[in-house]
Formats: C-alpha cells, structure tokens, sequence
C-alpha cells in the first residue's frame, strides 16, 4: 500500500541518497558517542551527527512528498527550524553545567576561569 512506487527515478535517486547520507551521518554522531572518553567529547559528535542526519532526511521527505502528493512542506520545515535551534542551545546548557560541576567538584582538568573583572554579585542570590 505504498506509494512510492510512483516514485519517478530523477526524484528517487536525490531521495535515496540524502536518505543514505543522513543515516550514515546520524550513525557516525552515534558511533562518536561511544567512542569518545570524556563527556566534553561525547557532546559534539552527537549534536552534530542529529543535527546533519535530521536536517538531510527532512529534506528527502520534502522531496518525496512534494513530488508524490503535490503538498506543502511545512512540516518538515518546522522540524528542520527546531532541531537547527534547540540542538545548540541544548548543547552549551549542559556543556556549561557540566563545566560548572567539574569547577565546583575541583577537577583539574577543566579550564578555569579567565581572570579579569569579576562581576559584583554581593546583592544576588547566587
């Protein structure tokens, strides 16, 4: 019960691709997670790996469905915005508690802060 078969070979071939290719990316980004040993590491190939691999698959549905169904691709768009913007957000706001917790817990192998002015927080609950 599939439509796809309807699918002409100049829209099949762009689609198969961009499927094959985000997968692989999304499967790198995945891979990456496992192999990379600090959780500093562990963040970047994921965010990227999601990032790329969504973006590249809600392209190839675009394609698909433009050409088969003759249909707005708004979906797909909106996907597309959401992960382009929640996935760095989300990336530096555990990439700096964790920073945060390693500070507090004394790890020597962070950075540590920049020397300079420092912001006067005596009237803020900190």
């Amino acid at each position: 019960m599939s439509h796809l078969t309807d699918l002409p070979a100049w829209a099949a071939i762009p689609v198969c691709m961009l499927l094959l290719l985000g997968s692989a990316i999304t499967l790198i980004g995945s891979m990456g997670l496992i192999r990379l040993k600090t959780f500093y590491g562990r963040l970047h190939a994921p965010t990227l790996g999601a990032s790329a691999g969504t973006i590249l698959i809600c392209v190839a549905s675009m394609i698909t469905f433009a050409v088969l169904q003759n249909r707005w691709i708004l979906h797909e768009v909106l996907i597309i915005v959401f992960v382009i913007l929640t996935t760095p957000v989300t990336l530096m706001l555990l990439g700096q508690s964790a920073l945060y917790r390693d500070r507090i817990e004394g790890k020597n192998d962070v950075p540590g802060k920049t020397t300079g002015e420092q912001p006067d927080t005596s009237g803020m609950d900190i």
